[in-house]
């Protein structure tokens, strides 16, 4: 007895149809994960993640930097208050050991002229700095230079006195505890609280002091 095991055409053709497997639908919201170039899937979770800590390792890197730049710059500012004090000597020994007579200039661009207005840093000293651009401090964001002539105040009560008895307010002091020139506001706080501002001495001696503590 023979037995005819070739299927029926239209059963065949159903055999040999791709099976098609039914997915759930996504729920509301989820997205579906992202997948790298080794087939892995990243989470947008995990996305963020990274991103996240590549902002903080860049926020890490910058702080230092920035540091770094305010600290040479403050060094200059050093140097340049070291260079007016070498022209405040110069200038003593050429006016009977007197120190200058001069004021700093008015802030204010819309400020009424005086009758009295004396001469400024940048004018008496012209002549010993060599170049006035000394008196800018690099850390002046505020241009007081270019309003002023100066980044650096002058203690004017020390106007006209014998350079080797300094007085302030009719009390004696050691010259390195008056200050005669610092600036005009804390330039350099981003070195630490307590060095915002360089000061001059009266005997060329620099130090970083805090404003309230100039006179230590």
């Amino acid at each position: 007895m023979h037995w005819d095991l070739k299927p029926d055409n239209a059963v065949g053709a159903r055999l040999c149809e791709p099976r098609r497997v039914a997915t759930a639908p996504s729920p509301a919201g989820h997205r579906p994960a992202l997948r790298g170039g080794g087939g892995r899937a990243f989470t947008l979770i995990e996305l963020l993640t990274v991103i996240a800590v590549i902002a903080l390792l860049a926020a890490l890197t910058i702080h230092p930097a920035a540091k770094a730049k305010e600290l040479a710059r403050a060094t200059a500012c050093l140097s340049n208050l070291r260079q007016v004090g070498i022209a405040l000597q110069l200038y003593v020994q050429d006016n009977d050991n007197r120190m200058p007579t001069m004021r700093d200039k008015s802030f204010e661009t819309n400020a009424p002229p005086s009758t009295n207005d004396l001469p400024s840093v940048d004018v008496v000293l012209s002549n010993y700095l060599g170049a006035v651009t000394v008196l800018r401090c690099l850390s002046d964001r505020k241009k007081l230079y270019e309003r002023t002539g100066s980044s650096y105040a002058w203690n004017s009560l020390l106007n006209g006195q014998d350079a080797e008895h300094l007085k302030v307010m009719n009390l004696d002091f050691d010259p390195h505890q008056i200050p005669v020139l610092f600036d005009k506001e804390a330039f350099h706080i981003a070195r630490g609280e307590k060095k915002g501002v360089n000061y001059l001495y009266a005997d060329g001696h620099i130090r970083n002091l805090l404003v309230l503590e100039g006179t230590k």
